[in-house]
């Protein structure tokens, strides 16, 4: 077994134009699959469902993740996620990825007043997958996958499924010589 790297990618409650009035935007999925550098396999596939406290699903939302309102009151708060991404993920420790910056500036955001999970090493995978490839335009994962003549696994922007995606996408940038050290 080689070194361990979550590869995340969240959901978040949104709508189609500007949140309502007192809400805002706030993980309700955390999509995590645990990649295998010594192995080159993905792992582990996990999720964690989130409780909003300051939002609710919209319809746009749903639509877009397939998550609803009753699913997400079924899910943990934001503060237990993070002890699970801590203490069962080891999240404070494995270097940790995910498709462009959105997933980590949401946790620093949602992160005030709640200890930030994750440790310093973070891998943007969709910069690394564009330098790797000389694009000056970066794809989104859905395209990128298309690109590396990789199928796109489960729903897109299903956090799990993304997760596990991103993952096969890192896969690839390690097999071709050029994950971030």
């Amino acid at each position: 077994m080689g070194q361990l790297i979550n590869v995340v990618d969240v959901e978040a409650t949104c709508w189609d134009g500007a949140a309502p009035p007192g809400q805002a935007s706030e993980i309700i999925e955390i999509g995590l699959c645990v990649v295998d550098a010594g192995t080159r396999e993905r792992a582990e596939r996990h999720r964690i469902l989130v409780r909003p406290r300051r939002s609710a699903v919209s319809a746009f939302c749903t639509e877009l993740t397939g998550l609803t309102q009753e699913e997400v009151d079924t899910g943990v708060s934001f503060e237990q996620a993070c002890g699970l991404l801590e203490r069962e993920h080891a999240a404070g420790v494995r270097p940790w990825a995910s498709w462009g910056d959105y997933d980590r500036r949401q946790f620093e955001r949602q992160c005030r007043g709640v200890r930030y999970p994750f440790g310093r090493v973070h891998v943007n995978v969709k910069a690394a997958y564009s330098a790797a490839h000389g694009m000056k335009r970066r794809l989104g994962m859905a395209g990128a996958l298309e690109h590396a003549g990789l199928p796109l696994e489960g729903r897109h922007h299903s956090g799990a499924d993304d997760a596990w995606n991103i993952g096969a996408l890192a896969l690839l940038l390690m097999d071709r010589g050029a994950w971030p050290a």
